[in-house]
């Protein structure tokens, strides 16, 4: 097991011995022992992590330091590193010449036992990063030491809420305040030398529908943005903007209509109702596109474009039974940043109907196309094309597919996907591919201008769709995947089993000329984030526990550490005192990595940071027990086919099909004990595992519920067990 304390400090100290090499060069043996035994020196140096530093280089970052930083980003001072979330680094000292002598400097445990999705933000030597359950640390980077941690104390018994794990993605920073948004829904300030809370505010605009947080807020211009998820449960989407300072609200803008009965907060609001079909009452269930995760600003055109997500349920033949594109579903937006009035829209995916999400990472880029310069988005949502927009009009320039995709063709010159007719059918099911883990999830992608590539996490997770005749919402409905814990998505999931088959892989993509470069195959799907730098390297982390550095030209392979565990969130790089480090926040999780896993070993959620010639040692990594296959338990086989149903409704979307996934950060049932499987009704019924998010299914299953699950759970592991 790793060791308990916060961190595992290095007796390598590049740092200070670089330091020294060079006063002891310029000033000599004498002068050297002077300036050391000097208070003012060992001051300065004693000052660094303390309140009163902490303070002055947090106080300082503004949107123009922010920009300013773009120029030589030397510090990591927001989510994606520079407005345009490139996540493309200048520093170079670690390169492909030296990549190899990359060693640990040091690492700290964050404590979490969820997913870990956060990209640390740094400012001189000052790092701020999130775990799961909104939990923020702020940890000192010379040191690896804490300096402070502030739990928002979100009410685990609530953790089913949300689709995809407990996570949160990080923080923004401005002005000497720590910005989060937790699990729950408040936008919380900090102050960024104590931890200790400015003012906190409650986003929400109901309780009824089972909104998140786990994006990143972003500060504009004095402005703290914050989006939602909760499509999957009938929520109604939003971006908001608050006063860093006060938190009092600014302005607000809905991603898709209400009810059309009452008036509409805006003109682009009447708009999108006539793409909408009132038959489907759609406003009932929410209409979803929620702004869970993509925000970028251009301070020149002084836009934000906030990337929208997938329709409440999925099913466009329910909540809109006449079709229609229902704007502003799997949309990037455009609006001012100032008044939230919107600019404009380019719809990705009209009509969503797979869980087609835009919310994922988008890149500002200035590219010649055609042989004339344009200012553009980068974009590679979940539907599998990679978009080049105009980010001034939103004009249409190419998409391209960049892996297989089976519910369109292409896009025709306005824009508009040629679909393939089979994919929409209501009596049919479809196998999606790409399917509703998209092609391209969260996990951000990285844009070297020097390379002209972007480095895409891509990927292929196997679902089969069957739509359903009536939407029923909050209630368990067999066969309905999550139905018993809010789940709203009009489809069955996998009732015919999928064909084609899961993959992961590292893609490097020319927006320009709209074709792949080069890719790196991993064994798993759900592959982190990636991170480009000036070195001429790609770092990514991956699903089987490992940090991996590739040329960022060829693609080559030159350098891996592990993890412990599968990595998710992406790397970020920065300066502290002359040297140059990389760091990342691993803790295997997210939707995918709730029920399925790649690793054997396993670690509570870590930053590991490494430099050249760094020599800590890595913690001790613990064997993943995933235990024996499930014996003993009795159960009336007639009880398997009605537990089936009732399983899928209430259990799968956690704990995935008993003995055939492997558990992910929640365990595989089929692999439990015979005692915990035959007590199952004391864990379902206000059980002892909601302080980690379980379910209190009380008044939702019924105990010939949780007999019927019992038989299907051990009915399963029987049936897979291998025949002597």
């Amino acid at each position: 097991m790793r060791k308990p304390a916060d961190a595992v400090r290095t007796a390598h100290q590049p740092v200070h011995q670089s330091a020294t090499r060079l006063v002891a060069k310029r000033l000599g043996a004498a002068a050297l022992m002077a300036a050391l035994l000097s208070p003012a020196v060992a001051a300065a140096q004693d000052a660094k992590g303390s309140a009163a530093h902490i303070r002055a280089v947090t106080g300082a970052v503004d949107s123009a330091a922010i920009v300013a930083n773009a120029k030589t980003t030397k510090d990591w001072p927001s989510y994606g590193l520079d407005y345009a979330e490139t996540r493309f680094s200048k520093l170079d000292q670690i390169n492909t010449d030296n990549v190899k002598q990359l060693g640990l400097q040091w690492s700290y445990s964050l404590g979490s036992e969820r997913g870990v999705e956060a990209t640390p933000v740094v400012v001189d030597g000052i790092m701020y990063v999130t775990a799961s359950w909104s939990v923020v640390h702020a940890i000192d980077t010379r040191t690896g030491k804490k300096l402070w941690t502030f739990d928002p104390k979100v009410d685990r018994a609530k953790g089913y809420r949300g689709c995809c794990d407990v996570v949160n993605r990080g923080v923004a920073l401005y002005k000497g305040k720590v910005f989060v948004g937790a699990y729950d829904g408040r936008l919380i300030a900090l102050d960024a030398a104590t931890g200790s809370k400015a003012w906190e505010i409650d986003t929400l605009i109901d309780h009824e529908h089972s909104y998140t947080i786990t994006g990143a807020p972003r500060v504009f211009n004095g402005k703290v943005v914050i989006g939602n998820g909760g499509a999957e449960y009938g929520a109604r989407g939003y971006v908001t903007a608050y006063d860093a300072e006060t938190g009092k609200q600014a302005w607000r803008w809905f991603t898709v209509p209400g009810d059309p009965s009452k008036p509409f907060e805006d003109e682009s609001m009447e708009r999108a109702a006539k793409t909408w079909d009132p038959a489907g009452k759609w406003w009932i269930n929410g209409g979803g596109g929620t702004a869970w995760d993509t925000i970028t600003f251009d301070p020149e055109l002084n836009l934000i474009y906030v990337g929208t997500g997938n329709g409440s349920p999925w099913a466009r033949h329910l909540r809109s039974p006449s079709g229609g594109d229902n704007l502003y579903l799997a949309s990037i937006v455009a609006l001012n940043a100032d008044t939230g009035k919107y600019a404009w829209h380019y719809q990705e995916t009209p009509g969503d109907n797979w869980d087609y999400t835009s919310t994922q990472p988008m890149i500002l880029a200035d590219l010649t196309i055609d042989g004339k310069p344009r200012k553009v988005i980068l974009h590679a949502p979940k539907n599998g094309f990679f978009f080049v927009i105009d980010r001034t009009d939103g004009k249409f320039i190419s998409a391209k597919n960049f892996v297989e995709v089976n519910w369109a063709t292409g896009y025709d010159a306005n824009g508009r996907p040629i679909e393939n007719p089979e994919a929409r059918s209501p009596d049919k099911s479809f196998d999606a591919i790409p399917g509703p883990y998209g092609a391209h999830n969260w996990h951000p992608m990285s844009f070297n201008p020097q390379t002209g590539l972007v480095y895409l996490p891509a990927q292929g997770v196997p679902v089969n769709l069957t739509g359903e005749k009536a939407l029923t919402q909050n209630k368990m409905e067999p066969f309905k995947f999550g139905s018993t814990t809010g789940w709203n998505v009009g489809f069955t999931l996998n009732a015919t089993p999928p064909k084609n088959l899961p993959f992961g892989r590292l893609v490097a993509w020319d927006p320009v000329q709209q074709k792949e470069a080069w890719r790196a195959e991993y064994v798993s799907p759900w592959n982190g984030g990636t991170l480009t730098t000036a070195g001429n390297l790609v770092f990514q982390g991956t699903a089987d526990g490992r940090l991996v550095a590739y040329n960022a030209k060829t693609g080559e392979k030159l350098w891996e550490s592990p993890l412990g565990t599968g990595a998710v969130a992406a790397p970020a790089t920065y300066m502290v005192d002359g040297v140059q480090y990389v760091s990342i926040a691993v803790g295997w999780g997210g939707v995918f990595g709730i029920s399925a896993r790649a690793t054997e070993t396993e670690t509570p959620g870590t930053v590991y940071t490494f430099a050249v010639g760094g020599k800590a040692k890595m913690p001790e990594f613990a064997k993943y027990q995933m235990g024996n296959l499930l014996t003993g338990v009795k159960y009336d086989p007639k009880d398997v086919p009605e537990g089936t149903a009732i399983y899928v409704a209430a259990c799968a979307t956690c704990h995935g099909v008993p003995g055939v996934d492997r558990g992910g950060n929640v365990k595989n049932l089929g692999y439990s004990t015979t005692d915990r499987i035959e007590h199952l009704k004391d864990i379902v019924f206000k059980g002892p595992f909601r302080d980690k998010g379980m379910p209190d299914f009380t008044g939702k299953l019924t105990e010939a519920d949780v007999v019927k699950i019992q038989a299907f759970i051990q009915g399963t592991a029987d049936a897979i067990r291998p025949k002597n």
